[in-house]
Formats: structure tokens, sequence, C-alpha cells
């Protein structure tokens, strides 16, 4: 990289560094422009506003885990693995929070039954001391 390339092209390594925190990144060197020279904060506000489109648009680029994972590979060998292999873990998934319930369940047997049970010796115990 030649050294006026470098310089050209520090905007947009500033940029992907920034990038990189996120949105709270792009907040502090905000707000530290505005304490250094006011101008600089003012214009890294406009353009987190209207060049990165930070309140309410989102890039078209990036894509959430749920949408890649049913996304079709073009492969219909793998397509069909992953349609096994999603199928099963979700009936794993399944599995597992109707064990979960029943552990839930039991758990608040058992303590209803000690609950009864204590409330069962405190009143024999009222009971023998009246008498």
């Amino acid at each position: 990289m030649t050294t006026a390339t470098a310089y050209q092209n520090w905007p947009r390594r500033a940029e992907t560094w920034l990038d990189g925190y996120g949105r709270a990144g792009w907040i502090a060197a905000m707000v530290l422009g505005f304490v250094l020279f006011w101008p600089v904060g003012l214009a890294l506000l406009a353009y987190m506003i209207w060049g990165k489109q930070m309140f309410g648009k989102c890039s078209k680029t990036k894509m959430t885990h749920g949408s890649i994972a049913m996304r079709p590979s073009g492969n219909s060998a793998f397509d069909a693995y992953k349609a096994d292999t999603l199928k099963r873990l979700e009936d794993e998934q399944a599995a597992f929070d109707a064990f979960l319930e029943r552990l839930r369940e039991a758990k608040d047997k058992s303590e209803f039954d000690m609950f009864m049970e204590e409330n069962r010796r405190r009143r024999d115990a009222d009971m023998r001391s009246e008498a």
C-alpha cells in the first residue's frame, strides 16, 4: 500500500474500525469529537444519522441466524441433511422442555407434600398442647 493510498483510505479504515465496536463505539467517537473540537463531533453525529442510518433502518446485508439457517444452499443432499438435523434438534428441544416440566411438577409436588406434612405436624402439636 503506497503512502498516498493509505491517506486516501483512512476514512474507510476508521469507519470499519468503529463498526467493530458497534453503536457504542460511534457514540464514544462522537462525544470525543465534541469534547476535542465541536465541528468534528457534529460531523460524526450527522454521519451517524444520515450516512449510517443509525435510527431505525438496518443494513440490508445483515441477516439473522434464523434466515441463514433456513436459506437453501443449492445442494439438495445437504439441504435434506440440514432439514433432518433441524427436525431432530427441534424434537430434542421439545423432549427436553417436557423433561423440565416433569421436573418442575415433581419438585412442586414434593414441596407441597412437605408443606402438608409440616402443617399436619403443627396442627397435631397444637391439639396436644391444648389438651
